[in-house]
């Protein structure tokens, strides 16, 4: 539906049009890949692209002169008094979807400014104008305007929130109308706030890394810290100001894996992206060209490995920087894969499947051995009266509207390469509308303390601790063939995200697509994993696949145990970079399924 990008010099492509444009105009200023990503973060973030400022980056950038592929953990940590003890003491099995005990440390502005003062080359005050002049005022798109209207109710609750996010508050329609020129005057001057300490740190002889660190400074120590920790707190929140000093950008080894001689990077287990490795690593065992795209043997292959991958996901990923110490190497090997791969029924879709035990092949006994026994596909009922924020009798389900909106909970992506060899992939999000505004600031806060857990039983590396992170959906990539980059690619969409680019893999690798035919071509998802968002609930054998599929098909499915549901648009809001070292190009692809967009020269 969408052409494929062609560019020679650089690429930049985002979740918003106006969000390329700021990647394009950094790009125009001689900004590199990373200068333009951030412009382009930095952007989306201003525009509530299902994140906002206070929310969290993850990234992975391929250093040209160095060849090799770096992560940027930028995730927010659970504030000081943010335990299991206390939230369930608060009535909550999990912490709750919304509102200020939600809420991590912002991650998005340390992220930015750490990418931005260690590889780009352009100063902060260049990078950021855009979104300045966005948080001036810019006609706000339908998508987003109709967010805060649906979300009117919780935003009132917030001080701060409504007096940015419902400017009409005398009118039948609070919020925003499409087109209308949306101003956020705290953000604007807390950005400010930012380029005046870049200037004035370079006005003392500081360097342009030093400068944009000085900047950093003022966010995480300064007045604008002290602004945020007051703002929250009042709200009833958990922020203190050492909470904000403490908290640190880790640059860190992100994990791989190799598929038909092609490297696929990832972050660590801190987010679900070694899901997609581990699949990787269970269908290697099999010819899945052989099998033909999207039949029904190739989505039952799919389907359960991707099974098998988000059940580990479940019960062993979390914060590596915190204990215990997730069976890495185990998860990770081609042995275990192929133990796992032997699990898969051919005939049927097994509604069952459990975590696996990798530490046999990692030379060790798993410590958590009993409570592996005792797991279950849907988390055991709970005896307090709310779960996930939302009142209910113990152990009842949520509405099945609430469990799909929680599933494919959205965010961002962003993509940018240039002729030197710089490539970035970025998967922000937090944030997202509805979102606490911390005080004077601006900045909208991160809702993804509801990805812990309280319970050891439900996965013991991610139950929540001051200081911790919580393991998150957000997943970008990057693959190299023969050391050198062949796909960058990222997509929104809770924990659709691993799925999506799974397949986006396959059809590039296995079936010579390109990739905006990656991008947008029928996938399939599985909801059988638990969900990371609200209750944690689980759908098994429920499968989401195309209109488009043909009835022979469906009924082969629905015969080995499925239970089909269907859409148009199947394969998540993709947006992908192609890297043809035959023609010394680069390929975009940007998918049809939203507002995502792509600009290049």
């Amino acid at each position: 539906m969408k052409p494929p990008l062609h560019g020679r010099h650089w690429m930049a492509i985002t979740g918003k049009p106006l969000g390329a444009t700021a990647g394009a105009m950094i790009f125009q200023k001689g900004g590199n890949a990373v200068d333009a990503a951030c412009a382009m973060l930095a952007a989306t973030a201003t525009m509530w692209d299902v994140l906002h400022w206070g929310g969290e980056t993850q990234a992975l950038i391929y250093h040209p002169g160095l060849k090799k592929v770096i992560g940027i953990n930028a995730l927010g940590v659970a504030p000081s008094g943010a335990t299991a003890a206390y939230y369930r003491s608060r009535g909550f099995t999990y912490p709750p979807e919304y509102g200020p005990l939600a809420a991590i440390t912002p991650g998005t502005p340390g992220g930015l400014m750490v990418m931005l003062a260690e590889y780009g080359k352009l100063t902060l005050e260049e990078v950021l104008a855009p979104a300045i002049q966005l948080a001036d005022g810019y006609p706000i798109e339908a998508q987003t305007a109709n967010s805060i209207h649906r979300m009117r109710d919780t935003i009132a609750q917030w001080k701060y929130s409504r007096a940015v996010m419902l400017p009409h508050a005398n009118r039948e329609r609070a919020a925003p109308e499409a087109g209308e020129i949306f101003v956020q005057a705290d953000l604007a001057a807390t950005l400010r706030k930012l380029v005046e300490a870049e200037r004035q740190a370079r006005a003392a002889g500081k360097n342009r890394r030093e400068a944009i660190l000085a900047a950093y400074n003022r966010f995480y120590k300064g007045d604008i810290a002290e602004e945020i920790v007051r703002g929250t707190r009042e709200e009833g929140g958990l922020f203190t100001m050492r909470d904000l000093a403490d908290w640190r950008v880790i640059i860190e080894e992100p994990v791989s894996t190799t598929y038909k001689g092609i490297t696929v990077y990832k972050l660590p287990f801190w987010q679900q992206g070694p899901v997609m490795l581990q699949a990787l690593n269970i269908l290697e065992n099999v010819d899945l060209k052989a099998m033909g795209y999207n039949s029904p043997r190739y989505m039952h292959t799919i389907y359960q490995a991707m099974n098998l991958a988000y059940a580990d996901r479940d019960f062993y990923y979390g914060d590596p920087y915190f204990p215990p110490e997730e069976p890495v190497r185990g998860l990770l090997s081609k042995e275990y894969a192929r133990a796992r791969f032997s699990r898969i029924n051919w005939e049927r879709n097994d509604p069952n499947v459990l975590p696996g035990d990798p530490y046999p092949f990692q030379s060790g006994t798993n410590p958590f051995a009993d409570l592996l026994r005792a797991w279950t596909i849907s988390p055991a009922p709970d005896t307090l009266p709310k779960s996930g924020g939302q009142d209910r009798p113990p152990g009842t389900a949520l509405d099945d509207a609430a469990f799909m909106r929680g599933f494919y909970a959205g965010t961002t992506s962003i993509e940018a390469a240039d002729a030197e060899g710089w490539v970035v992939s970025i998967t922000p999000s937090g944030g997202w509308i509805p979102a606490v505004i911390a005080g004077r600031t601006g900045v909208g806060l991160s809702q993804r303390a509801q990805q812990f857990v309280t319970r050891a039983g439900d996965n013991p590396f991610n139950v929540i601790e001051p200081g911790k992170r919580p393991r998150v959906t957000l997943t970008p990539t990057i693959a190299l063939k023969d050391g050198a980059p062949y796909l960058s690619f990222a997509v929104q969409g809770g924990d659709s995200q691993d799925q999506n680019l799974l397949q986006f893999f396959l059809n590039v690798v296995e079936f010579g697509m390109t990739v905006q035919q990656a991008s947008e071509a029928a996938n399939i998802n599985s909801f059988q994993m638990r969900s990371s968002f609200g209750a944690h609930e689980s759908r098994s054998g429920r499968m989401l696949v195309a209109t488009s599929t043909p009835d022979s098909v469906r009924t082969q499915l629905t015969r080995m145990g499925y239970t089909l549901e269907f859409a148009r648009l199947t394969s998540g809001p993709i947006n992908a970079i192609f890297f043809d070292r035959a023609h010394g190009t680069f390929w975009g692809g940007s998918s049809n399924h939203g507002e995502d967009y792509g600009i290049a020269w």
